[in-house]
């Protein structure tokens, strides 16, 4: 069924600018540094945790997580008389990752978009989501590797909708958001073949996520 171009736009829009509030960047940014200039470089949740302290990490994540949740609840309601409104809702949530990863507050630099993609994704596939968080439970818990657990629960979204038969633009939207995911951990994946990635320790180190 088409889409309505107008919302399906909006739907895109919001998402995107929800996704490109830079919250790691503007939290590590108000304790007196740069987000892009200390640990790993990246605005994430994970390492403003270790640059700046827990409770700011915890913080950025919550809000990260808001950006999803909120790009993708957002057209359920507001084109819930629509055939389909979670299509849209898929377009937000996308458009919320995207934004995330390339914020135009930041110069289109931004994090990974993990938190933000799982906000989402529990908005729109409750069940997915929480299989999600259990891989990642299991790959972080025996590897302590953050970005090697985001990777696989990324990869395992299609996966849990195909095998939970899902509608299509599920199954194809959750291919397109693990792809983004992977390509935004490139450099994780160069350190981890290397040997090189540092693993999360109960000192609250991390490698890059």
């Amino acid at each position: 069924m088409p889409l309505d171009i107008i919302s399906a736009a909006l739907s895109a829009g919001i998402g995107y600018a929800l996704g490109s509030l830079a919250f790691g960047y503007w939290v590590a940014k108000a304790n007196g540094l740069d987000i892009f200039s200390v640990g790993s470089r990246n605005p994430g949740a994970t390492n403003v945790k270790r640059s700046v302290g827990k409770g700011a990490g915890n913080l950025v994540f919550v809000l990260d997580f808001l950006k999803g949740l909120i790009a993708a609840g957002w057209p359920l309601i507001a084109y819930s008389k629509y055939p389909v409104p979670e299509y849209y809702a898929l377009v937000g949530m996308f458009g919320a990752v995207i934004g995330h990863s390339f914020s135009a507050f930041t110069r289109f630099k931004g994090g990974k978009g993990v938190a933000t993609m799982l906000g989402g994704v529990l908005a729109l596939m409750p069940w997915v989501a929480l299989i999600g968080l259990a891989v990642w439970a299991l790959v972080f818990y025996s590897t302590r590797y953050v970005s090697l657990s985001s990777i696989f629960m990324a990869v395992s979204l299609p996966v849990s909708n195909w095998l939970l038969e899902s509608a299509k633009a599920l199954i194809w939207v959750s291919v397109l958001l693990a792809i983004v995911i992977v390509y935004r951990h490139k450099s994780n994946i160069g350190r981890l073949l290397r040997g090189e990635e540092n693993r999360f320790d109960r000192k609250g180190s991390a490698g890059e996520n």
